[in-house]
């Protein structure tokens, strides 16, 4: 073995760097944001008594969940594109990975509603409440109370996944400008080390950041 470390042009390319995993925490945080409202959608959905919304939250969780994420982004890249639908690499990227949070945390909210006394509701009703008051104030409180660890391991999960923007051409996240600068200095060992360390920084500051909270909001 004769390859010889160069860590100063790595170190130098740090700003790069940090600048490309505020974009990679950005896809993520935005995906969560879409996911968590189309998983609840399919939740409902689930519980619906119409057949054809049964059917497309069925759909959607088995394509999300028994297909790669990678073939699910470009689907949304190359399938939508070949259909005269062209998204450019970042919307591509983020209604990917949007679409496989959807899928996984629509189970992990189908099983919350489950989870919440249906005497509840019938109190809340009883004393003159919406149904859309109902679920705003007291099923939306509960259920996010009892899928916070799920959605705290999809948004880890969300965060690895945006290094599937490379294969699309996205060259703003954490993984495209890494791979720009290895493909400019070749410098591999040492440019991705870093990546891989900022991946799990990232990661881990969510889980930190998750526990602290759950901390705070679940003391009772």
């Amino acid at each position: 073995m004769h390859y010889t470390f160069h860590w100063d042009p790595a170190i130098r390319a740090m700003p790069q760097l940090l600048w490309g995993a505020a974009t990679t925490l950005e896809i993520a945080a935005l995906s969560m944001i879409f996911g968590i409202a189309l998983a609840i959608m399919l939740a409902l959905f689930a519980q619906s008594h119409n057949p054809i919304l049964r059917a497309i939250h069925v759909t959607w969780v088995e394509i999300a969940r028994n297909t790669p994420a990678l073939f699910q982004v470009y689907m949304v890249y190359f399938g939508l594109g070949s259909l005269g639908l062209q998204l450019d690499s970042f919307p591509s990227l983020v209604a990917g990975v949007t679409f496989n949070n959807a899928g996984y945390l629509a189970e992990a909210f189908r099983g919350g509603l489950r989870a919440i006394p249906e005497t509840q509701v019938r109190a809340a009703r009883s004393l003159g409440m919406t149904a859309p008051q109902v679920f705003v104030s007291i099923v939306l409180p509960q259920l996010f109370r009892i899928v916070f660890y799920p959605i705290t391991n999809q948004m880890v999960w969300a965060i690895l996944m945006t290094s599937l923007g490379v294969v699309v051409g996205l060259t703003d996240d954490l993984m495209g400008v890494t791979q720009q600068l290895n493909v400019v200095t070749f410098r591999t060992f040492e440019y991705f080390t870093i990546a891989a360390v900022l991946y799990y920084l990232l990661a881990k500051s969510v889980t930190v950041t998750a526990r602290l909270m759950a901390g705070r909001l679940f003391r009772y």
